[in-house]
């Protein structure tokens, strides 16, 4: 799969794809129409970061591609991929505990700060793609 070529995309299944971690310069898309929500994307091979509506959804450090995200208000869902491992921050409900799942395993609870932002980890080096999903408990 690699990189999304047009930076930001939606599949099919109504879910949207969005990164390019292989471009060398920064590269942006704005204004892109998803569900009635304007979407910003970021991203090249050092950051990845996308914007609902001018408000943070996610970020990785170094860049990544990520296809099929989904989110309701207790569900995050993607799959992820990129040359090494990342470092992911999600926007979610503030001072929550969420259950975070790693290709179908569980990786714990987390609770979100004041703001509402979780990071975690994700090893990539030498996966293919990575399946994350993070629940409210």
């Amino acid at each position: 799969m690699a990189a999304i070529s047009e930076l930001i995309r939606t599949e099919g299944n109504g879910t949207l794809s969005f990164g390019d971690y292989t471009l060398g310069a920064k590269a942006k898309l704005d204004n892109y129409e998803f569900h009635g929500d304007k979407y910003k994307v970021k991203t090249f091979k050092e950051i990845t970061k996308l914007e609902r509506n001018g408000l943070f959804v996610y970020e990785s450090v170094p860049g990544t591609a990520v296809t099929n995200f989904t989110e309701d208000e207790n569900t995050v869902s993607f799959t992820v991929e990129g040359p090494e491992d990342a470092q992911i921050t999600l926007e979610l409900a503030e001072e929550t505990e969420y259950e975070i799942d790693i290709n179908g395993k569980s990786a714990g609870t987390m609770k979100t700060n004041l703001g509402g932002k979780l990071s975690l980890s994700v090893e990539l080096e030498g996966a293919d793609a990575v399946a994350i999903r993070v629940e409210k408990r």
